[in-house]
């Protein structure tokens, strides 16, 4: 596990160099929240595919792009070097130039806006606004003279926007309008999303309270960090089950629970750990546990509607 961990931090090439760009264990927010509204949707209108498509591939540039920005500023601002473990090394390890990483976030955001235009000429003005919104919280995430990563708001400004915005647009672009329903349902995802960053906050502790940041982590400290981040998984899986009886949901909202283990597998991997190498496979455990969690909930509405067509 060591050596893994370590060769993580040395300089990389081709296919592997583009892939650590990209943060992959982050883009899981980017899609989850896509497939559950479009999932949930499908119970009260036809499927939109070209409607679909465009949503996912924006989402998916949107957080490549808070992604790059996260990088670029983060160099820009001392935050990061060769030995930073919560980057994806492009510029600090690999070399690429940070007017690179720059120009291909902002054209990145550039074809968001694009797909943001599409959905606003297919829907109204509202979807493409609240898009816009999503994208200057991915840029001021850590760009601007107060970056919400340097916060104890990043894990709540994710959760809410990425977790519950993208799941709520992704909703409405299919059924052209939101019920009380897709709140409930999407909570859980915005606590998850919002873990996800929590479990970056309480890898990075250290060095972000030496480079001045205040994250959630450093507020809370290691113990009571890691707490919460135990907390927030139990919190997932009572409520979203809990729908089942207060909302109606599905009873196949019960295959959440196969990403159980996944959660308390991400959860002991930070107890004990101080060093922010020996907690990665913490990390890539929570992404795993969100991604299973997300995409069972979503086949859990599509299995649900289904079962109902073929009984009818």
């Amino acid at each position: 596990m060591a050596n893994a961990s370590k060769s993580a931090l040395t300089k990389q090439t081709g296919f592997q160099k583009w892939w650590s760009l990209l943060r992959p264990h982050t883009l899981v927010a980017s899609f989850v929240p896509v497939f559950l509204g479009t999932s949930v949707a499908m119970s009260y209108t036809s499927f939109h595919f070209t409607r679909f498509i465009v949503m996912l591939i924006a989402c998916f540039f949107i957080q490549t792009s808070a992604n790059l920005f996260n990088e670029y500023f983060d160099y820009k601002k001392g935050q990061d070097d060769e030995h930073s473990v919560g980057n994806g090394g492009a510029i600090v390890r690999n070399g690429m130039r940070p007017g690179f990483i720059l120009f291909l976030a902002i054209f990145l955001y550039i074809l968001s806006i694009l797909g943001g235009v599409y959905l606003s000429i297919e829907l109204n003005w509202y979807v493409g606004l609240l898009g816009a919104i999503c994208m200057l919280v991915g840029f001021l995430y850590t760009g601007g003279p107060y970056p919400i990563a340097y916060t104890p708001f990043g894990e709540i400004m994710a959760g809410f926007f990425m977790g519950g915005i993208i799941t709520f647009i992704s909703f409405y672009i299919q059924a052209e309008f939101i019920s009380s329903f897709i709140v409930y349902v999407s909570i859980p995802i915005m606590v998850l999303v919002g873990n996800l960053l929590l479990a970056n906050s309480i890898r990075d502790l250290v060095p972000d309270k030496k480079n001045g940041r205040l994250t959630l982590a450093i507020l809370l400290g290691r113990k009571w960090a890691t707490v919460l981040f135990a907390a927030a998984f139990l919190f997932s899986y009572v409520f979203e089950i809990a729908l089942i009886f207060t909302q109606d949901a599905p009873w196949w909202t019960l295959l959440i629970l196969l990403s159980l283990p996944e959660a308390i597998r991400a959860v002991r991997r930070f107890i004990g750990k101080t060093s922010p190498i020996t907690m990665v496979p913490a990390m890539k455990s929570t992404s795993k546990a969100l991604t299973i969690f997300g995409i069972t909930l979503a086949f859990a509405y599509l299995l649900s509607l289904l079962s109902r067509n073929l009984f009818m």
